[in-house]
């Protein structure tokens, strides 16, 4: 970035936005944190920081102003119980409600004010489950909860284009990272010899390394040909059991269970269909752009974020 642009972002204390923010500052920008705990982000961070606090829904007024760009990451999580109708509510409100009151925001500034980019986190949710089906951005969504939330996040986020602000909607698979998500769990599971496939095993998994997604989200801010969904995934997709292996062999640990889909349903309900259904999904925008992923291959991701030894990583595409 060039020096002393001030950037919004909403989710910085979390695992992507946090990495992305110690990014930023390291190039020289100024980072705005739109947290619901202002006192405590800077120290979460470990770099300097202005810290703006919201309720996770409504965005004050004077967020957005004097911005350059805005990243909106901030979301409730997922996985963290069962589907009822009140977390249904809070899942899609804290991402739909924010990122219309977000662009409300926009609207609101003088259009010489408005920042020049806004990139806004979505999921490979919004395909569905597609089977063998290769899913570039082209492709149309697909049914279900997570399916209805990505198109309705999605469409909220697009209405901040016709204000003149270049928009991007970042279809995030699931991201791979030593300090957070569900890398860790996933290790700990596998050196308790307790690993294994999910299911049949054949679904294919969409997935992303951490730094590649903050170098995608980077670009994405840069770069005036990135504009509407981006999958915001590794070039080189994965089946759930060639995953299992991979993560198996980087541990040295065996991988000789596995999760029948019937507990998991039992487990999980409605979300087990998250962790069974297939996504085929291409990185095809961020690839035409030149995008250079650092791991395209799930080896070189897995081993840098658990310590095993692996070949240097190579390139995929063309220069960030």
């Amino acid at each position: 970035m060039a020096a002393g642009p001030t950037l919004l972002i909403t989710g910085a204390t979390g695992l992507v936005g946090g990495r992305l923010a110690r990014a930023l500052i390291r190039e020289g920008a100024a980072v705005r944190a739109l947290t619901r705990n202002p006192a405590a982000a800077a120290g979460r961070l470990g770099a300097p920081i202005s810290a703006v606090g919201w309720d996770g829904h409504r965005i004050p007024p004077d967020a957005v102003a004097g911005t350059s760009a805005v990243v909106h990451l901030a979301g409730e999580p997922v996985f963290t119980g069962p589907l009822t109708a009140s977390r249904r509510r809070r899942i899609r409100d804290s991402r739909v409600e924010s990122t219309r009151s977000l662009v409300e925001a926009l609207g609101a500034l003088h259009p010489a004010e408005r920042p020049a980019a806004f990139a806004c986190a979505s999921a490979v949710g919004f395909y569905g489950s597609r089977g063998e089906e290769r899913l570039d951005e082209s492709a149309p969504p697909g049914e279900g909860f997570l399916a209805e939330v990505c198109r309705a996040w999605e469409s909220a986020a697009f209405a901040a284009a016709p204000l003149g602000v270049r928009t991007v909607a970042l279809r995030i698979g699931i991201v791979l990272a030593r300090e957070g998500g569900a890398l860790p769990g996933m290790a700990r599971l596998f050196r308790l010899g307790a690993g294994g496939r999910l299911g049949r095993g054949d679904q294919w998994l969409p997935w992303i390394h951490v730094d590649d997604l903050v170098a995608l989200i980077r670009c994405a801010l840069q770069d005036d040909r990135y504009r509407g969904p981006v999958n915001a995934v590794a070039p080189e997709p994965v089946r759930n059991a060639d995953f299992t292996r991979a993560l198996a062999r980087t541990l040295r640990r065996p991988a000789l269970l596995a999760a029948p889909a019937f507990a998991l349903r039992l487990g999980l309900g409605e979300l087990a269909s998250e962790l069974l259904d297939s996504r085929r999904v291409v990185p095809q925008a961020a690839l035409d752009a030149g995008f250079a992923f650092r791991h395209p291959a799930i080896e070189s991701a897995l081993a840098e974020e658990l310590g095993g030894a692996a070949a240097r990583p190579a390139s995929v595409g063309g220069g960030t």
